[in-house]
């Protein structure tokens, strides 16, 4: 990596976390980058920096000014693995946020932003050479906070970027009008930044090279070009994709194929040869596919950030060849998205302990209690199987029953896209030598005389409306248990979550005429957290399904259900063979005992079942980790 070397060829890159306090680092980051380094990341690149106090995208945004102790002890805590960190400085411009500094977002013309339409001020030649400054001074402060360089952030959400498009630069000044002028404030920084760092440091570049927006946009061809003109002034490129007019393909989830820019990073590493290491980045997640990237020549390094952050020994269990023991990453995007007006911490449905490595240590720590314990986790699903992870990689005699003849309970019902972690859950408690009795049901009776971690899971919830015909749940559809008559489908979206928008697509998908009604006014809309809403109503609509928005279900009869317009009381029959109830569901009561764990203390997402099922087993010891 130009003067540096790098451990592996493996990258957690910059990324939204919500760790920090006011705008600084904070010993949450340490912990969170540290656990990395230990795992055998070659090179980290902390959250980007804003350069510039116009620059507030959200509200725990770090400020480059605010960063220096912080960096500082980033660059301590990773340096006894080798690690190599970089700090990342950007100015997201016109996608940036007004609401935190109350004052007009910069940006290189007067184009408003197509998702906030806020219109931002048009920068003159006092502001940018105030930003050339402000990348040359926050790289300063990082190189004398111990970091190995900076990486400036030209990517998806960057005024940089914003710079080099024709869709948001229409200037005709020396900084717009052609592309070379367009390329200009580019050059100027990283001129600037390599000043600044001197030669014995690294830089990176981070360049959206397709915006998706052929019509004016950047595109491969054209940022080919631009990445070979700018190979000689940096020590790497990472190639993405994506811009303010293609949001969601800027970190997609599992519907789209996991390393989507294999191409793209090829077409740039050809373009720029072999003075520059290039990086692939875009939902790389399978060790093997990152490597046939490097040996294939797509590649000189790998950005695994979502699949470090449900697994950060990845690179460790490469090396010690126990590749089967990677915790998977779904691509779901439900708990390492962050950016929302919620501020949630970083974190991941199947490893809870990311982003809370200050609260919790790896596993295999000491056993806080005096002696074993001989426990029984009653039930299979994703809460059970947790609890009897832990409580079997610390030392304790584990059985774990389910009534069902298959572990993963509602994670195999999920479908295949779940499959994966069901997988990994129950490898890994069969390693850890849990004995597991599946078709078991149990009662009562069996819950004495031992510890017990209660996981039963949950049970179809109420349906707030008349039943006289035909009604399957979400969950059977989803598994494959549901026989439906021949005829239309309606399914009930009552939630707003992935599992209306699931169903309805598989349904599409058998030839069945379908139709998703919801009580809102647009569907699925929990899935703006996951940044999935736009290309799920797409996919609804490029598959035939009806959307019936504001309604409600009220009945449903032999030939058909009665629906509700929300707004005026109006209703309606909509002539179908059978309902699909996609509702809140209630918990298992059946058996009592403490600690409980996911479903069957209140049915939510696979997070939270994970999460609570790692507590139950603490909760067991008396303690927590140390």
């Amino acid at each position: 990596m130009g003067p540096r070397t790098a451990p592996s060829r493996v990258m957690f890159g910059p990324h939204e976390t919500n760790l920090g306090k006011g705008r600084s680092l904070t010993r949450r980051h340490v912990a969170y980058y540290e656990r990395r380094a230990a795992g055998g990341a070659g090179l980290i690149v902390t959250e980007t920096a804003s350069v510039h106090p116009s620059d507030w995208p959200y509200e725990r945004a770090p400020l480059a000014a605010d960063c220096g102790p912080g960096w500082a002890e980033v660059a301590a805590a990773c340096a006894p693995y080798g690690t190599l960190v970089l700090a990342s400085l950007g100015h997201a411009g016109s996608q940036g946020s007004s609401a935190h500094h109350q004052s007009a977002l910069w940006a290189p013309s007067r184009v408003a932003d197509v998702t906030s339409r806020e219109m931002p001020m048009e920068m003159e030649e006092r502001e940018i050479s105030q930003l050339t400054d402000s990348f040359s001074a926050a790289a300063a402060l990082a190189a004398a906070s111990g970091l190995a360089g900076v990486e400036i952030d030209a990517g998806q959400h960057s005024l940089l970027r914003q710079f080099l498009s024709g869709l948001t630069n229409l200037r005709t000044d020396g900084y717009g009008g052609t592309a070379e002028n367009r390329t200009r404030l580019l050059h100027e920084v990283l001129e600037a930044v390599r000043g600044t760092l001197g030669a014995d440091r690294v830089l990176g570049l981070r360049l959206s090279c397709d915006e998706l927006a052929p019509w004016a946009g950047l595109t491969p061809k054209a940022s080919a070009d631009v990445a070979r003109e700018l190979a000689g002034s940096v020590d790497y490129l990472v190639v993405v994709r994506g811009s303010a007019m293609s949001v969601s393909a800027t970190r997609p989830d599992f519907h789209t194929a996991a390393g989507f820019n294999t191409e793209l990073c090829r077409t740039v590493r050809t373009a720029v040869g072999e003075g520059v290491p290039v990086v692939l980045q875009g939902s790389v997640t399978d060790p093997v596919r990152a490597q046939q990237a490097l040996d294939d020549g797509v590649a000189d390094l790998v950005e695994m950030t979502r699949a470090q952050i449900a697994e950060p020994d990845l690179v460790a269990l490469v090396r010690a060849e126990h590749p089967e023991r990677i915790r998977p990453c779904m691509l779901c995007n439900q708990k390492c998205r962050v950016r929302d007006n919620r501020n949630p911490v970083v974190s991941c449905v199947a490893n809870p302990a990311s982003g809370h490595e200050t609260e919790d240590a790896p596993l295999g720590g000491r056993v806080l209690s005096d002696r074993a314990l001989d426990v029984l986790v009653v039930g299979g699903g994703p809460a059970g199987l947790e609890a009897a992870r832990v409580l079997a990689g610390r030392g304790h005699r584990v059985e774990l029953t389910e009534r069902r003849a298959r572990l993963g309970g509602t994670l195999r019902d999920a479908g295949g896209r779940w499959s994966p972690l069901a997988d990994w859950l129950e490898a890994e408690v069969r390693r850890l030598g849990v004995r597991v009795r599946t078709g078991t049901e149990t009662v009562q009776g069996d819950l004495a005389d031992r510890p017990v971690v209660l996981a039963s899971g949950s049970r179809p919830g109420p349906r707030l409306y008349d039943v006289a015909g035909h009604v399957v749940e979400a969950v059977d559809v989803l598994a494959g248990r549901a026989r439906l008559p021949d005829g239309a489908v309606l399914v009930h979206d009552l939630v707003g979550d992935a599992t209306g928008t699931a169903v309805a697509e598989v349904l599409a998908a058998e030839g069945r005429p379908t139709t998703i009604v919801t009580q809102d006014q647009v569907i699925g809309t929990q899935l703006a957290l996951t940044g999935d809403l736009a290309d799920a109503n797409t996919r609804l609509r490029r598959a035939g399904v009806a959307l019936l928005k504001r309604h409600t279900l009220r009945a449903v009869r032999a030939d058909g259900a009665l629906v509700e317009d929300v707004l005026t009381g109006e209703r309606r029959t909509l002539p179908c063979a059978a309902v699909v109830h996609c509702g809140h569901r209630l918990p298992d009561t059946s058996l009592e005992a403490e600690p409980r764990a996911g479903d069957c203390v209140a049915p939510r997402t696979v997070h939270e079942a994970v999460l609570e099922g790692r507590r139950a087993a603490l909760a067991l010891e008396g303690g927590t980790l140390q």
